[in-house]
């Protein structure tokens, strides 16, 4: 009887990969059929409006098979970094969409938090956001590793917690990727603790900072990096300003 709820779990479990690897291939041929017919627009080839529109007609129909095909979710496990301005303003937009949704919001602040943002007063004029800022500021103003230290450690015992309760759609982590960096926080204990949940929760996890390290990156679903063209701080001398640093 073990032999063959043995065998039939096996024979499940290839089923099920093999199901994968076509679905994996099938979004594949989609994807390039897509590039491939183009987005449209007055830089479209065609001078024929009927050939266009059958273009677009085409493009429709495997658009609405990339859609179709694409069934699972799950929560996903988001990083903002790099030197570009915006990881924060990434995330804090996704508070706002949860907001909408009339889903709860979490944002722990990591290293900010010696002084009061814009977005923290209008947070907080809505009940299902909580806001942390467990930070006390960039290393040459605390001047104090071991405190710093500290402060982290309480910023993650409070996300875990957070992490765990699925009430909470979307938890922030802002500025752990700087955290980490700064060897306050390893970014093993982080994957190890998401790994380690045992009912994993369709929640939202978003780390932001520059410098995020490369086994936070290859854990996470989705990664974006914010590259630095032009600022006005470092190529004009404008101090930081209020509605757009804080």
């Amino acid at each position: 009887m073990v032999d063959i709820l043995k065998i039939d779990y096996l024979w499940f479990y290839k089923f099920m990969e093999s199901e994968s690897e076509k679905r994996k291939n099938i979004n594949k041929n989609l994807d390039h059929d897509a590039l491939a017919a183009g987005i449209g627009g007055k830089i479209s080839p065609e001078k024929d409006e009927h050939q266009y529109k059958l273009r677009m007609q085409k493009r429709k129909e495997i658009q609405s098979e990339r859609l179709k095909i694409r069934k699972d979710k799950k929560g996903l496990i988001i990083v903002f970094t790099g030197n570009g301005k915006g990881k924060t303003t990434a995330a804090l937009g996704m508070a706002i969409r949860t907001l909408g949704h009339m889903e709860k919001a979490v944002i722990i602040q990591f290293i900010k938090g010696s002084w009061e943002t814009g977005e923290e007063k209008a947070f907080k004029n809505f009940p299902n956001i909580k806001w942390y800022s467990l930070g006390e500021g960039f290393t040459w103003e605390t001047q104090d590793r071991i405190k710093d230290e500290k402060l982290v450690k309480e910023a993650w015992r409070l996300a875990k917690g957070y992490i765990k309760n699925k009430a909470y759609k979307l938890v922030i982590l802002d500025e752990i990727n700087i955290a980490i960096k700064l060897g306050y926080i390893n970014s093993d204990e982080i994957i190890d603790f998401i790994k380690g949940l045992e009912n994993k929760n369709d929640n939202h996890i978003v780390l932001t900072g520059r410098g995020a390290p490369d086994s936070i990156i290859k854990f996470a679903d989705l990664v974006t990096e914010m590259n630095l063209i032009k600022h006005p701080f470092k190529d004009q001398g404008i101090k930081a300003q209020k509605c757009i640093e804080f």
